[in-house]
């Protein structure tokens, strides 16, 4: 990805982006500070759709599309990283396969690979695979990634949920089946295990779904055998994209965006052998992404030594006339209540698609925490004018104040990413992982130019990661009054 120019800037001295941020400190308007500006923030590839297209020219539905990556989920333990995102889109659903990418030596170096076993292509059974995520189990020692199988026989459905298991990150077994669907049309799988050192659960992993045949009701699949037998239990929520997390005393709670579109959580006091009724996390208010772009409102979710946990999404309350999205946050000691939503970006333009970090030893006001997301300058652009960034910022106490915004990779055009029946598609999460003590690695979707027809979208990090740092708190740190955008947008149709 070419750096643009640097022109001259007040009497040919100055670079534009300097002028760029005097105005903004006169203004109190954050600029994101590019990477490309003198920063120097350098990309480490995780991943590149590199499977063999010479038989097959891969357009149109029923074909993934060459040279696209989307949807990355990251998790740290001990000195290892696991990453693991879709490679090979396809247009109306799912991907060719699931890539990983491991480092046992926190982010110095990377091995990558597919997983083997899910599809076709890799020796499986299912026709196509989407929406990775990743957990450890440390009581069992090993690293496990869920996913979505689809079937196209009589339809494109989502048939199962697949946890893959590996001890080391980087040699895979051939996948567990974790849920059947039944009759049903299964979406959003999510893992997460319990590895609380007082936790009466210790070494159980829960892996969530929805099942859209059934009105989008969510479920709750369990293991504690390392992820080699589950048992399946039913909740009263409905939604999608939930993401549990598991607190100090094993209990696990799973904010998603509800059926009514509105962001909510739903709780399990015993280890997910049963669920209380959902709770209101917020009312929502949103703009609607501009640029063709695919951007589901779907809420990032973690948890600090103490139990709290952040859920973070992007909502346009806090902007004029709902212009464009800021990322805002809420917390809860328990996830029985909530905190209003919190404005953590502030510097103009759209925001979406937040992926949230918590570094897993930190608490209360010291804890570190650290987000990724994408990013439109200009809110109100067209997919011929729209030029989509991804930026980081962070918190070292406890999302009271944030860094300023940092710009990692970009602008791209909307064009040059995947296409799919709801829009250009860099992913529906991205994701970050802390090194307690120590360093963020976001992961994130890369496009370049398309070369002789081909995509070409990759996935990256940060070399070296990046440091957990506060700044001044956001212009607007209190809800505001709800906006006059699109008050509770449907939830699409299906979001695999």
């Amino acid at each position: 990805m070419p750096a643009p120019a640097r022109r001259r800037g007040i009497g040919g001295l100055v670079p534009v982006i300097e002028v760029a941020v005097l105005i903004a400190a006169l203004l109190a308007v954050p600029v994101p500070v590019r990477a490309d500006d003198g920063v120097g923030v350098p990309l480490t590839e995780l991943g590149a759709d590199t499977a063999d297209d010479t038989a097959d020219d891969r357009g149109g539905d029923d074909r993934a599309q060459r040279g696209t990556q989307a949807g990355s989920d990251t998790f740290q333990w001990g000195s290892t990283i696991v990453a693991a995102q879709q490679s090979g889109r396809f247009h109306d659903a799912g991907a060719s396969g699931i890539a990983f990418a491991t480092s046992a030596d926190n982010g110095a170096t990377w091995a990558k690979g597919l997983l083997p076993g899910l599809t076709t292509p890799g020796g499986g059974p299912y026709a196509r695979v989407s929406d990775p995520s990743v957990a450890f189990d440390a009581r069992h020692g090993v690293w496990l990634i869920a996913s979505l199988a689809l079937s196209d026989a009589g339809g494109l459905t989502g048939a199962a949920v697949l946890t893959s298991r590996s001890a080391d990150g980087v040699t895979w077994d051939r996948p567990v089946t974790t849920a059947v669907a039944g009759g049903g049309d299964l979406d959003k799988p999510w893992i997460v295990c319990d590895n609380g050192a007082q936790s009466p659960f210790r070494g159980r992993c829960h892996v969530l779904y929805d099942d859209h045949a059934d009105g989008n009701a969510i479920h709750l699949a369990r293991s504690s055998d390392g992820g080699l037998t589950w048992e399946v239990t039913g909740t009263s929520a409905t939604g999608i994209g939930g993401q549990p997390v598991v607190r100090p005393n094993g209990a696990v709670v799973v904010p998603y965006l509800g059926n009514d579109g509105r962001i909510r959580s739903v709780r399990s006091r015993d280890g997910g052998a049963s669920w209380e009724e959902s709770v209101l996390v917020a009312e929502t208010q949103r703009h609607a992404v501009a640029g063709g772009l695919r951007a589901a409102p779907l809420p990032s979710a973690e948890t600090d030594a103490s139990g709290a946990v952040y859920v973070a999404w992007h909502d346009c309350r806090f902007q004029t006339d709902c212009g464009g999205n800021d990322i805002v946050l809420s917390r809860s000691a328990t996830g029985a209540s909530w905190s209003e939503a919190a404005r953590v970006t502030s510097d103009g333009g759209d925001h979406f698609i937040p992926g949230l970090g918590v570094d897993r030893e930190s608490a209360g006001d010291q804890a570190r925490l650290a987000l990724v997301y994408y990013r439109y300058p200009e809110a109100l652009c067209t997919p011929a004018t729209c030029r989509l960034t991804v930026a980081y910022t962070s918190s070292s106490n406890g999302g009271a104040s944030w860094s300023p915004p940092l710009e990692l990779a970009g602008p791209m055009s909307p064009g040059w990413l995947a296409a799919t029946a709801d829009g250009r598609m860099a992913g529906d999460y991205l994701s970050v992982s802390i090194v307690p003590g120590g360093s963020a690695f976001p992961a994130f979707a890369v496009a370049a130019a398309p070369a002789g027809g081909v995509l070409d979208v990759r996935t990256h990090t940060v070399t070296g990661g990046l440091p957990i740092m506060s700044g001044e708190p956001p212009t607007v740190a209190r809800a505001a009054a709800i906006a006059s955008g699109d008050p509770h947008p449907a939830l699409p149709p299906t979001a695999r």
